[in-house]
């Protein structure tokens, strides 16, 4: 059951992979929900569409296309649904995209997220939740990740906009009061999800037959999370602003699913779900990849008692049913 104390809620990229499942959840639980996105065609905006169909369908969605780094629109938005939780999303994702078009990550991801600690500043917000990542932790040999680990080396510029995020979210609870809750994720998958991550192009390469890129030999390990379990993690950290006691008002948490998966047994775990063999493409690591990423989330755990529970086998099985779907539903062979 949701809070009462709370009725509205600002999402922002609410048409992204983890914006449209938490969007979901928060309608489904009685919320008001406002969003944003700017639909931006990094990857394929009809399936970016097909998430905002969904939401649409509810009355108490309602939906601003528009780009966090215009200040004008995120403070209108402040000012005229007054949200009193902010679930900021958007961001320009993709550790490799980074590389070729690093002004589109300050962009969204340093001046988009100072539009939205301003409109939060100026809200009197009760909690500000966002996105970091697991890449702060660049190459960090000590596992498991914990955040109280040094993040001051980050080995790609999304990396370092994430750290930016957090370091800014920081000074702001410092300066103005704000309670916020930086969560770093860690490789989310499943259904709704993103095209230009591995599981999702290699599904679609699998079925048709062409060769799937392996970086690193597949000698890479990943703690991949599955979208409920993130989206339960978002709704009860939500719950939890930091306390008022506590000086600045700013804590971050790990979502991981704590058990990292080498590259070649997620492999061959899909491979199996899509009932075809993989032709594998080996090739060297690429720059910007870290060879492991691994939550320590004992203190998600201990402060909200929750842990993920979707296992691998589980999780690939419902992304492959959905993909499936998906494209016969669109009558098409790719996205």
């Amino acid at each position: 059951m949701y809070n009462t104390d709370i009725k509205n809620i600002f999402i922002t990229g609410a048409a992204g992979f983890i914006g449209f499942h938490v969007s979901k959840r928060m309608l489904n639980e009685g919320y008001s929900v406002v969003a944003i996105d700017n639909l931006n065609d990094y990857y394929d905006v009809n399936l970016k569409l097909a998430r905002l169909k969904i939401l649409q369908d509810f009355d108490s969605f309602h939906f601003i296309k528009g780009d966090i780094a215009d200040r004008q629109i995120v403070a209108s938005i402040f000012t005229e649904f007054k949200p009193e939780i902010v679930i900021h999303l958007a961001a320009q994702a993709g550790v490799r995209y980074s590389i070729i078009n690093p002004y589109t990550y300050i962009d969204s991801n340093v001046y988009g997220f100072l539009n939205i600690l301003e409109g939060c500043r100026h809200a009197a917000v009760k909690h500000l939740v966002y996105a970091s990542s697991s890449s702060v932790y660049g190459a960090n040999t000590k596992i498991p990740f914990s955040v109280d680990d040094p993040v001051d080396e980050p080995v790609s510029l999304y990396a370092a906009t994430k750290r930016a995020n957090e370091l800014m979210a920081y000074s702001y609870s410092h300066l103005y009061g704000i309670p916020s809750t930086g969560l770093r994720f860690f490789t989310v998958y499943g259904p709704w999800g993103r095209p230009d991550m591995a599981y999702f192009s290699f599904a679609k390469k699998i079925l048709e037959g062409e060769a799937i890129d392996v970086f690193n030999h597949g000698d890479l390990k990943r703690d991949f999370t599955y979208i409920d379990d993130v989206v339960e993690g978002v709704v009860k950290i939500m719950h939890l602003p930091p306390n008022i006691e506590n000086k600045p008002l700013h804590k971050i948490y790990n979502i991981g699913n704590n058990q990292p998966i080498e590259v070649n047994e997620f492999i061959t775990t899909l491979e199996t779900a899509l009932g075809k063999k993989a032709v594998r493409n080996n090739l060297p690591m690429q720059a910007g990849d870290v060879p492991i990423t691994y939550a320590d989330i004992d203190a998600l755990g201990k402060d909200t008692g929750f842990r993920p529970s979707t296992s691998l086998k589980e999780g690939i099985e419902n992304f492959v049913g959905w993909y499936k779907s998906y494209l016969d539903s669109c009558g098409q062979k790719e996205i």
